[in-house]
């Protein structure tokens, strides 16, 4: 089998070691530089008082608290990998029935802010939850909890599983099926050829959405917050906010992005030296029939979608019945909905824009010492608490006096978050494309510039427009970077749901959270997941 998958044009070496351009070299480093403001903001202010941040870190809570929170992260991987894997392959390369509406609607959970599907999962199936009280009738007086540990890797992966589909589903599109062909009729079953073969081509991005899953995991407060598990994000949030402790919060801050970071090193070492391009341009994906298993197949589907999906808009729907059935008003959101909009955009475009020359230097020029490096550093402000980053930037921006609660700071704050986003989907979009494509391009007087924007792009656009589209979803719900650094005036949905939940008026928060998940239908059409060949 090793024969199959390192065929010569098949499964390549690095790119041409040749050096970048310095354009490229040049952005990604500026790119690479305003990712360290905020670690080195947190390293500047721990610096001020050593002596307190040591005393922090040395606490005997301190070693057991980050063991938590690292496994918490990998089991919520774990999870959501699981999900992930067989849902972008059966909506992408099988039969199932209603494809193209499977494939919108398992996109969406990750439209749902994690606090709210915390709330909706507590409120409905937690003890003295709505299921309970169904259940009181035949004896039941109380559920198991959901709290703690468990319940916050089930909740966090249920809403985050779509950030390995966004990045598996493209890769699964480029495969060449004429090398399971060919495995098959090497005399190997389905199950070896999915290990051997299959696996191996994904690899870039099952370890892409893998990571960002994991630094989504490490990085979130509202789920952990509401299902009571301590965590290291958890910790930095009640210093800042109840003990005032800044030198000890941005202590704990450092050493959340340090495991981060370790996470980020690990991928890139186990992504490995060398390439694995799929056979873009070659024969055309085939179509796997379920057969018996196509309506079991379904079944598995719908049952994962009235977790993730129908559970939460189903509450959302009963408190906003509620709230109308009591004169609740819904005035004043569609200026909401606008300045969503403007900042959902604004954010994927810039975020798109900054991870592409990052992505080309993971994927074409492995080689080159700075690669690695910038890549890196690119994932430091997805793994910090949207707060750490929102306080680093308004501290900076203060001190450049007009810049402050400016649309431009907000804006960079989103792209600082969700670069990683960008970079993982627009490399798995990179590495779909052979470097022979260019190559040939080039042998035909193009200069790289344009064989690039001619061949290499439209090949992986995929990628980018799917990196673009995460980082929309994900701005659109993003809180506390936006309370923080929005201009004055500038209300998003995510804050009118936050104000009204926040003081405990669940129905005038229904109607924003469902505008948020209607919202993210915007971006999935524009990527095309509408199509059935997406």
């Amino acid at each position: 089998m090793a024969a199959i998958t390192d065929a010569p044009g098949v499964r390549s070496g690095a790119w041409p070691s040749r050096w970048p351009p310095l354009a490229i070299v040049a952005t990604a480093a500026a790119v690479a530089a305003l990712c360290a403001l905020p670690p080195a903001h947190l390293a500047w202010r721990a610096a001020q008082d050593p002596a307190a941040a040591w005393s922090t870190l040395a606490a005997s809570a301190v070693a057991p608290l980050a063991a938590r929170t690292l496994a918490y992260a990998v089991v919520t991987t774990a999870i959501a990998t699981a999900i992930a894997l067989p849902l972008a392959w059966i909506t992408t390369r099988s039969d199932l029935p209603l494809r193209r509406l499977v494939t919108v609607l398992t996109a969406l959970p990750l439209a749902i802010p994690s606090y709210v599907a915390a709330l909706v999962a507590v409120s409905a199936v937690g003890p003295r939850g709505l299921l309970q009280q169904m259940l009181e009738p035949w004896g039941v007086e109380r559920l198991p909890s959901v709290y703690g540990f468990w319940g916050a890797a089930v909740v966090v992966a249920l809403v985050s599983y779509p950030l390995m589909t966004f990045t598996l589903r493209p890769a699964i599109a480029a495969l060449d099926p004429r090398l399971e062909e060919l495995s098959r009729g090497f005399g190997y079953g389905r199950w070896t050829t999915l290990r051997r073969v299959v696996l191996p081509q994904l690899r870039p991005a099952l370890l892409s959405g893998a990571l960002l899953v994991a630094l989504y995991a490490l990085a979130d407060f509202g789920a952990v917050s509401l299902m009571r598990f301590d965590s290291l994000t958890r910790a930095v949030f009640v210093r800042y906010t109840s003990g005032f402790d800044v030198t000890g919060a941005s202590s704990l801050a450092l050493l959340l992005m340090v495991l981060a970071l370790a996470v980020v090193v690990l991928e890139v070492a186990t992504r490995g030296a060398r390439r694995h391009d799929a056979a873009s341009g070659g024969a055309a994906p085939t179509t796997t029939a379920l057969g018996r298993w196509r309506w079991p197949a379904l079944a598995g589907v719908a049952l994962l979608l009235a977790a993730a999906l129908v559970l939460p808009v189903a509450v959302l729907g009963y408190w906003l019945a509620r709230g109308l059935a009591g004169g609740e008003a819904v005035s004043g959101l569609l200026g909401a909905v606008s300045d969503t909009l403007l900042a959902g955009t604004f954010a994927a475009l810039v975020t798109a824009a900054a991870a592409l020359p990052v992505a080309l230097l993971a994927t074409r020029h492995r080689r080159f010492p700075l690669s690695r490096p910038i890549e890196v550093v690119s994932y430091a402000g997805y793994a910090l608490p949207g707060l750490t980053v929102a306080l680093s930037l308004a501290v900076i921006a203060v001190r450049m006096g007009a810049l402050y609660q400016s649309l431009f700071v907000l804006v960079a704050a989103y792209g600082l978050l969700f670069l990683p986003q960008a970079v993982g989907a627009t490399r798995a979009g990179l590495n779909t494309v052979r470097p022979s494509m260019e190559e040939a391009a080039r042998s035909l007087g193009r200069r790289p510039w344009r064989a690039f924007a001619e061949v290499t792009l439209p090949l992986a656009g995929r990628g980018v427009a799917a990196g673009a589209a995460l980082v929309f979803l994900t701005t659109v719900k993003e809180l506390p970077a936006t309370l923080l650094l929005a201009p004055t005036g500038f209300e998003t949905l995510a804050t009118r749901v936050w104000s009204a939940s926040s003081e405990a008026f669940f129905a005038r928060a229904a109607l924003p959270a469902l505008l948020l998940i209607a919202l993210s239908t915007l971006p999935l059409a524009a990527t095309g997941l509408w199509r059935r060949d997406a």
